[in-house]
């Protein structure tokens, strides 16, 4: 028995020298062993591999473009010697273009589209497919890039997998491509029980949160110099996001919609508006009557920044006008480092109460039914006290946890620190499956 247990004991141990030594592969632990890795062990993770990434799924939307910058530090950190070619699926915009060479040079980035026969229609994508040895598509808000893995498994047959999005149906087709997939991670636990009832399960299928969670960039320079300008000290000021219940895509983008859809829109962004930004306005309102502090009201799509005077600035009043402060579209390096001076984030959007929170700032999501299953995603890392089904709640208690955070901020910073490190903990455990 004692020789038993020494065995048992040494396993770990040899389990790391054969890792490091390169005479076994990650592949050839059991799952449940990442507890026993440690840093070094990943030191040598992805040598000799290439990652296709497919993801930017579009550049109205900080959050969206901070999907990339996640899922490409999540690889960086735990696969460093893979290398990975970005298969951006919109053309970027210049600042997105520049925010993706400055901060990752080595990453190389491709355009281009897969036709309705699934076939890739330009040859740089062609060969990335015969460079890469595994597909990744990466956190979005469904399975945006179907058609473009679709594309993968026809023409290479090499393994594939989905990392960090959201599942809220599953038709034929889609069902076809997922049970071909090494590994399916959804966001969030509700997208795991859509795939459960429709027969997709396995360990190779589990909850993995948004990659948005892992974005360490940050533009400290152009966020000092906004808050210098603008009178906003560290700590000080609280950040809020307005959103209508659904985004108006129409007016800024080349999307067609049907006239009937575009009035189904309209007309319930216009009955809810008003009784959702009240509810955000009284706590800006309450914020700075008790502390004396200000308030940014800041976009995380392009749209907002012209709703942010009629739903959130106008109808304040006088006393509390002069402590706002407003901000046009941004990137999400300048946004994060933003948020990371800020006292707390309250967002009727979803990514930026993550951007807060990856760089330790408390972060409320108030959120609207029409907003996806996404937010599920809050309840399953713990943050049950910090969303908001604003059908449900009153401005007034949205404000009282607001004072409550702001009296034991210690005790939320604390929160959140163990929750980034539990993120950290799945990432890596997705990652050895990779």
């Amino acid at each position: 028995m004692k020789r038993r247990k020494f065995i048992k004991r040494s396993i770990p141990a040899i389990a790391t020298v054969l890792l490091s030594s390169g005479f076994i592969t990650p592949a050839m632990l059991e799952f449940k062993d990442i507890d026993k890795l440690t840093v070094d062990d990943f030191a040598s993770f992805g040598k000799g591999k290439t990652i296709l990434l497919l993801s930017g799924w579009q550049d109205v939307n900080i959050g969206d473009i901070a999907h990339t910058p996640g899922i490409i530090n999540v690889l960086q950190t735990f696969l460093p010697k893979a290398k990975i070619i970005l298969w951006k699926r919109s053309v970027a915009i210049e600042p997105v273009k520049e925010l993706l060479h400055k901060n990752f040079p080595n990453v190389k980035v491709i355009y281009g589209d897969v036709d309705e026969n699934k076939k890739v229609t330009t040859n740089v994508v062609l060969e990335a497919f015969e460079k890469s040895d595994i597909m990744i598509h990466g956190s979005g808000p469904s399975v945006q890039g179907q058609k473009h893995l679709e594309a993968w498994v026809e023409a290479t047959g090499k393994p594939f997998g989905i990392f960090g999005v959201t599942i809220q149906s599953v038709n034929k087709s889609l069902k076809e491509l997922l049970l071909k997939a090494s590994f399916i991670y959804p966001r969030e636990t509700a997208s795991l029980e859509v795939l459960s009832k429709n027969g997709i399960s396995g360990k190779h299928v589990s909850f993995v949160p948004d990659a948005t969670f892992f974005m360490d960039i940050r533009d400290d320079k152009k966020g000092k110099s906004f808050l210098s300008e603008n009178g906003l000290e560290p700590k000080k000021f609280i950040c809020v996001i307005p959103r209508l219940r659904y985004a108006p895509y129409y007016k800024f983008t080349n999307w067609k919609w049907s006239e009937e859809r575009i009035k189904n829109v309209d007309e319930t962004n216009l009955k809810y508006m008003e009784e959702d930004h009240a509810k955000l306005r009284e706590v800006m309102i309450r914020w700075v009557r008790e502390t004396g502090n200000k308030v940014l009201v800041c976009p995380e799509m392009t749209y907002e920044v012209d709703i942010m005077d009629e739903l959130l600035i106008d109808p304040l009043p006088d006393d509390v006008k002069p402590y706002v402060v407003k901000r046009g579209y941004w990137m999400p390096d300048e946004a994060a480092s933003v948020y990371k001076d800020a006292h707390s984030v309250l967002s009727f959007e979803c990514h930026s109460p993550i951007i807060a929170l990856t760089n330790g700032t408390p972060a409320f999501y108030l959120r609207q039914p029409q907003d996806t299953i996404k937010g599920q995603m809050y309840y399953d890392l713990g943050y049950n006290d910090w969303i908001f089904e604003i059908m449900d709640v009153t401005g007034s208690q949205i404000a009282d946890r607001l004072m409550t955070v702001h009296d034991s901020y210690d005790v939320a910073k604390k929160k959140i620190e163990a929750s980034n490190e539990e993120i950290r903990h799945i990432y890596a455990k997705s990652v050895k499956v990779i």
